[in-house]
């Protein structure tokens, strides 16, 4: 993992050439192309599913009224698409053994 702690597509690729023994460039293209395919079923509304790691869901947020926090002035909020994650309960129980 990089020293800012934040693990990068640049830290799964070498992980990739490290563990699997695939070459730098074709550790990079492989991590390209899921989180492309990844992306793209995401965009076509699709959710993603990782056994073992967890859930990226796609929900549809109806219009509301929200209130501006510094004037206290209501303002509409249009309706949108928003993605949530959601981690299996292993990995949550691996988080949580290893803090």
């Amino acid at each position: 993992m990089a020293a800012t702690g934040t693990l990068t597509r640049a830290d799964l690729a070498e992980a990739l050439h490290r563990d699997v023994g695939l070459s730098r460039a074709e550790s990079a293209t492989f991590v390209e192309q899921v989180l492309a395919h990844m992306c793209g079923a995401l965009a076509r509304g699709e959710n993603v599913k990782i056994s073992g790691f967890g859930s990226f869901v796609l929900r549809e947020k109806s219009e509301r009224i929200g209130r501006n926090p510094k004037t206290g002035v209501e303002v509409p909020i249009a309706p949108r698409r928003v993605l949530t994650f959601r981690a299996s309960q292993s990995m949550r129980d691996d988080i949580i053994d290893a803090g």
